[in-house]
């Protein structure tokens, strides 16, 4: 099945759903590149960037999934190869 590559840019706004993210996150890590995350304590937010090469369906699902977390916004960029 053919591959693509995307970043999932995700902020998280209510921290007690973090450990739910990262269940979700540890399912797909099969898939997942590499991942980055900043706490911005000023703004009592976290920043997570998770680099990505899986099916196009998968990715969907991922950030579907994670878009359905109360306190979390995700949002997908696709590699134009």
């Amino acid at each position: 099945m053919e591959t693509r590559v995307a970043v999932i840019s995700i902020i998280v706004t209510e921290t007690e759903k973090v450990e739910e993210l990262n269940e979700l996150l540890h399912e797909h890590s099969k898939n997942i590149i590499g991942r980055m995350g900043i706490p911005y304590k000023e703004k009592g937010i976290s920043i997570i960037s998770i680099a990505i090469d899986a099916p196009m369906d998968e990715i969907n699902s991922l950030s579907g999934a994670l878009g359905r977390i109360d306190g979390v916004n995700a949002k997908v960029t696709y590699a134009k190869v």
